[in-house]
């Protein structure tokens, strides 16, 4: 049974007389009919007492920050399974947000909240958020036209949207919704959203229509090298201005490099690239590092970790930290480099051109012999702040070489990794004589 009121003035009497109705129902429907926070008392123990009501519809009523505390205590109950609840224009504030949020993150049936043309304002609407990210909250739709919002929402919506899974449907939505808008996006994070290709073209549309966006994150969705393509396109538009993309765990293969490799030789603003375990193999790797030597290529920052290299990529890795000046961040952990290929990265690394401050080569099958040219490395580079060595078998002999390294007053490394290594009684006095000497150095282990 359905109640659709819509429009007219309730008095006592009538009042009274719905309320009886409403114990029942399953969907309620009191548009613009002059309630105030004196009838939320009576609706939030409908909402309490009446299981079977799945939608509320309260739109165009004077409820107020009062009148959203009383519904929230009802949508709170155990027994409350509402599923949609329209608020709009009810004259709520920033001061409903902190209620509302408490529903979201202990209500899981509530999937649909309209709560447009109120003054929410951006503090109040960051605050909903917060119940957006909360694992309970499983709400599929969130409508906030004329809340007074912005440019400075957009950092929380997006954090909000992150690991939740939209599916390519609602991002296609929002993608043609930032087009149209004329918000000024700088960050758009959908980071394991469950989107594949579907959504790219979309999402390309947002990168050529929008030169303020400069922060892409689409980790962890299966897009895989169609949907890399399309992104692409978006990518190489002249009104794109990205600084930071992030395709972790995307489904790509060596196919996408040659696609990716157009947009690290020509996007002059782009700094920050991860492609973290994407099976990209040496032939991919090749095609990247011929676009970082393109004078164009202003990377500062590059994440291969598992992406099925080996030493024979390591040459054309080693070339470009001979000519690119810019490249400073270098994550190529978790790949079989072995001694072979990491002695090839060190003679780039020793180039005068090369101005790596972090490199991580955790578990690259390293050993105790690739040990003196990395010391040399630590001691000729003063720009190399920062090395990770974790997860190899560098033995006693190895992490001594590396401790005389430091000792050396020309050593100017921060940091020093080394997770998972074992060494006997010696290394460790060592390295506790090291943190007396060189209290500026930081050894993680």
């Amino acid at each position: 049974m359905d109640l659709d009121i819509q429009c007219e003035e309730m008095n006592p009497s009538r009042w009274a007389e719905l309320l009886s109705t409403m114990k029942s129902c399953s969907t309620i429907r009191l548009d613009d009919c002059n309630l105030s926070s004196s009838n939320c008392k009576d609706l939030s123990s409908i909402i309490h007492t009446n299981p079977s009501l799945k939608e509320l519809k309260l739109n165009n009523n004077e409820l107020g920050d009062a009148g959203i505390e009383y519904l929230c205590k009802g949508l709170l109950t155990p027994s409350c399974s509402l599923q949609k609840l329209w608020l709009q224009n009810c004259n709520l504030t920033s001061a409903s947000c902190e209620t509302l949020r408490s529903v979201l993150s202990a209500q899981p049936s509530l999937t649909e909240l309209h709560v447009g043309d109120n003054k929410l304002g951006t503090t109040g609407v960051k605050v909903l958020c917060q119940g957006l990210m909360n694992p309970n909250c499983k709400l599929q739709k969130l409508q906030l036209e004329y809340c007074e919002l912005t440019a400075d929402i957009v950092e929380a919506l997006n954090a909000a949207l992150s690991n939740n899974t939209l599916g390519d449907t609602a991002v296609k939505q929002l993608c043609r919704g930032l087009v149209e808008a004329s918000c000024d996006l700088e960050l758009l994070h959908l980071e394991n959203c469950g989107i594949t290709s579907d959504s790219c073209r979309d999402i390309s549309a947002v990168l050529s229509s929008k030169p303020s966006l400069l922060d892409l994150a689409v980790g962890d969705n299966k897009i895989g090298d169609t949907g890399l393509a399309l992104l692409c396109q978006g990518l190489l538009h002249p009104n794109c201005k990205i600084q930071k993309l992030w395709l972790w765990d995307c489904d790509l293969t060596s196919a996408s490099c040659k696609d990716l490799s157009r947009v690290f030789s020509t996007k002059e603003t782009l700094l920050e690239v991860s492609l973290i375990d994407n099976n990209l193999r040496d032939s991919g790797m090749e095609m990247l590092c011929q676009a970082l030597k393109d004078p164009k290529a202003h990377l500062q920052e590059l994440w291969v970790r598992e992406c099925g290299l080996t030493a024979a990529c390591c040459k054309a890795v080693s070339s470009v930290l001979s000519v690119n000046k810019h490249l400073q961040v270098l994550h190529i952990g978790e790949n079989k480099l072995g001694n072979a290929g990491v002695e090839i990265l060190c003679e780039g690394l020793l180039h005068p051109n090369c101005n790596i401050h972090s490199l991580w080569l955790g578990n690259c099958d390293i050993t105790a012999a690739c040990c003196a040219t990395l010391a040399n490395v630590m001691v000729t580079k003063q720009n190399l702040t920062e090395l990770d060595l974790s997860y190899n078998t560098l033995e006693d002999e190895g992490v001594m070489k590396l401790c005389e390294a430091v000792r050396n007053p020309n050593c100017k490394m921060q940091q020093l990794i080394l997770y998972d290594i074992f060494w006997g009684p010696e290394v460790d006095d060592e390295l506790k004589a090291l943190e007396e000497a060189r209290p500026d150095v930081k050894i993680i282990s």
